[in-house]
C-alpha cells in the first residue's frame, strides 16, 4: 500500500470528512481519492493540497498529521523541478523563438491532456523562465505561460494569484496585445465558470479599456461581460454583449483547425455561447450554439464535448426538468475520464444541480 496515501486515509477519517468533501476541492471523483487512498492511484501534489485544504482547517492536529503527508510529496516535487531547471541552464535555453514554441506547445496542449500532468510540466519551466526575463518578448512568454498556469490550479481563488501575476507580467511585455489578451483571457476563465464574477469584470473592464481594435482578447472579455451580466439576472445586457462579441469575432475569428487555448476557433465561440444561453434559459440559440459546436469541434476534445453536454443538461435543469437536467449532466461526467476532468467541468456540474 502507498504509505502516502495511507496518511491521507488517516488524516481524513481522523478529521471525520467524507471523500465526497475532499473530491470538491478537486477535479477528482471520490473514486479516484479512494484508489489514491489504497495506494492504487499517485497521490500528485494537486491531490495532496486538496487534502490539506479539506482537513487543515481548524485542528492543529489535522494539519500536523497531513504536514507528514505533504512533506513526502514536496521534496519530490522540489527536488525534481531543481534538476530540470540546471540541466535546461546548462544547456543554455534561454533563445525568445524556443520559449515561444514552448508556450505556444502549452496551448496546445491544454486542449488535451488532463491539469495535472500540464501543471507539474508547466511549473518546471516556469522555474527557468523566471531566470531569463531580461526582454519584453520574455515577459509576454511569461505572461502567456502564468494564464495556463492558472487555469491547471484547482479553485478560483489560485488561479486568481496567477492571473494577477500574469496581468503584471505582460504589462512589463510592452504588447499591447497581450496585455488585452491575458486580461481577456483570464475573465472568461472566470466568468464562464460562474466563479468570482467581479474579479472577472474587473479583467474584462481593463481589457476593453486598453483597446478598442478587434482581437481574441477583445472577444473573450465582451463574452465574460456577457456572462458576468447573465449571473447578475442581466439577461438582456447578457445578450446585448453577446451580439458586440460576436461582431469582432467575426473580424479575429481563429481557424477551426486550430486547436490552442490561444485560440478562439468556431467551435469554441459557439461553447461559450452554449453555457451562456443555458444558464440565462434561452434554449433555442443555446440549441443552436450546441450544434455549432458539435459540428466543427476537432475529434478527441472529449473534455470539450462534455461541456456541451453539461450545458445541455443546464437547459433542461433551467427549462423546469430539474431531475433530468442533473440526471443528465451526471452521466455526462461520469462518462468522462477522471483525468480528463477539470475545475470548470466541475463547476457547471454543481451549477446545474443548483439550477
Amino acid at each position: 500500500m502507498d504509505d502516502l496515501g495511507a496518511q491521507l486515509r488517516q488524516a481524513r477519517t481522523e478529521a471525520g470528512v467524507t471523500l465526497a468533501s475532499v473530491a470538491a476541492r478537486t477535479c477528482y471523483s471520490a473514486s479516484h481519492l479512494s484508489n489514491v487512498e489504497a495506494g492504487r492511484r499517485a497521490a500528485t501534489p494537486d491531490i495532496v493540497l486538496a487534502y490539506a485544504r479539506a482537513l487543515g482547517e481548524g485542528d492543529v492536529n489535522r494539519r500536523q498529521v497531513l504536514g507528514l503527508a505533504a512533506g513526502v510529496v514536496g521534496p519530490v516535487v522540489a527536488g525534481e523541478l531543481i534538476r530540470v531547471g540546471f540541466s535546461a541552464a546548462l544547456q543554455g535555453r534561454a533563445a525568445e523563438e524556443d520559449w515561444r514554441e514552448r508556450v505556444d506547445q502549452y496551448g496546445r496542449d491544454y486542449m488535451a491532456v488532463g491539469a495535472t500532468v500540464l501543471q507539474t510540466r508547466l511549473a518546471s519551466d516556469l522555474v527557468i523562465l523566471q531566470q531569463h526575463l531580461d526582454t519584453p518578448r520574455m515577459w509576454s512568454h511569461a505572461a502567456r505561460a502564468l494564464v495556463t498556469y492558472g487555469k491547471t490550479t484547482p479553485n478560483p481563488v489560485e488561479a486568481i494569484r496567477w492571473y494577477d501575476l500574469a496581468t503584471t507580467a505582460a504589462d512589463r511585455s510592452d504588447d499591447l496585445t497581450v496585455r488585452v489578451w491575458v486580461r481577456g483571457r483570464a475573465a472568461i476563465a472566470l466568468a464562464y465558470e460562474g466563479a468570482a464574477l467581479p474579479t472577472a469584470r474587473r479583467y474584462a473592464d481593463q481589457a476593453t479599456a486598453l483597446s478598442d481594435q478587434p482581437s481574441l482578447g477583445r472577444v473573450q472579455a465582451l463574452m465574460a461581460r456577457a456572462h458576468v451580466a447573465a449571473g447578475r439576472g442581466d439577461n438582456a445586457g447578457a445578450v446585448a454583449l453577446d451580439t458586440e462579441a460576436r461582431r469582432v469575432f467575426d473580424h479575429v475569428a481563429s481557424p477551426d483547425s486550430e486547436v490552442s487555448d490561444t485560440a478562439v476557433p468556431p467551435w469554441r465561440m459557439a461553447t461559450f455561447r452554449s453555457m451562456l444561453y443555458a444558464r440565462i434559459g434561452m434554449p433555442g440559440p443555446g440549441t443552436e450554439a450546441q450544434e455549432e459546436a458539435d459540428r466543427a469541434r476537432p475529434e478527441g476534445l472529449l473534455r470539450f464535448a462534455t461541456h456541451i453536454e453539461l450545458h445541455r443538461g443546464l437547459t433542461m435543469a433551467k427549462a423546469g426538468d430539474k431531475a433530468g437536467g442533473v440526471a443528465y449532466a451526471r452521466r455526462a461526467w461520469d462518462a468522462l475520464p477522471a483525468e480528463r476532468r477539470s475545475q470548470s467541468l466541475a463547476l457547471m456540474l454543481r451549477e446545474v444541480e443548483r439550477a
